[in-house]
């Protein structure tokens, strides 16, 4: 079930002007994500009482006898798997421990590192590798990240054919049906989604083309203005749902995009 069902869909398809069909069709195109963003970026209905759900940059907490991912790759992002156990996914997460993200903003990233810390695991704070510059690579700055989930749409929802056949009716309705989509999308939030450091799940908010088709599915994506302000590029981690659900994370794909 994702946050935004298809009841409230065809409401807001009602005060859109948009028919039916076409709702139902824009319902059947949605799946869940979950928005990791800082605390001032919460809505204010969702602050009270809640939880960190990932920590951004700082150094990775690694298991003894684990070392630092080939060598010199940055640590950007730690994932609570279990503090996202409520929000529903439909891609097969671990159920609890962590998933530690290590990649570079910079174009373009030589090494991108998926690793799952499993729960009850002694870690330790894990410094640079011996013979690493710490002074020229300082960790990324700390902070906390809170879950916000969200619907995400299909890329190519323009095209189905209830939407197109819609839409080709003139620019009224061509610009109704747009404006229906960025109520769906923005609807669990109020006016719009609230600016996130990272995405798990859910279709990805691409710059360039997608790179979740062809079978792969979206674990996440990491803006890196949100994480070093200098650095404006996109990191999208891909796999197959098979990779993703048995744990095979040698085996995803990271992809930069700018």
């Amino acid at each position: 079930m994702t946050p935004i069902d298809e009841h409230t869909v065809a409401e807001l398809a009602g005060e859109h002007g948009v028919p039916d069909e076409v709702a139902r069709e824009l319902a059947g195109l949605l799946r869940p994500c979950v928005l990791l963003v800082r605390y001032e970026d919460l809505p204010e209905a969702g602050r009270a009482g809640t939880r960190p759900a990932a920590r951004a940059g700082g150094l990775p907490r690694l298991p003894e006898g684990v070392g630092w991912p080939n060598g010199t790759v940055p640590f950007v992002l730690e994932v609570d798997c279990a503090a996202l156990a409520r929000h529903h996914l439909d891609i097969g997460l671990p159920p609890d421990g962590q998933l530690l993200f290590f990649t570079t903003f910079v174009y373009e990233p030589e090494d991108s590192v998926v690793l799952h810390v499993p729960a009850g695991v002694p870690t330790e704070e894990r410094p640079w590798p011996e013979g690493v510059d710490a002074a020229q690579n300082a960790p990324y700055e700390s902070h906390p990240l809170y879950a916000v989930p969200g619907p995400t749409i299909d890329h190519d929802w323009r095209a189905a054919p209830a939407v197109e056949a819609f839409r080709a009716g003139g620019s009224d309705r061509d610009e109704a049906v747009e404006n229906l989509v960025k109520a769906i999308v923005a609807g669990v939030h109020g006016e719009s989604a609230p600016h996130a450091v990272a995405q798990i799940g859910g279709f990805s908010n691409q710059w360039q083309v997608p790179p979740d088709q062809d079978g792969l599915v979206l674990l996440a994506q990491l803006d890196g203005n949100a994480v070093d302000h200098r650095l404006y590029t996109l990191n999208l981690v891909v796999g197959t749902r098979e990779d993703i659900a048995t744990g095979r994370w040698g085996d995803l794909r990271c992809e930069q995009q700018y």
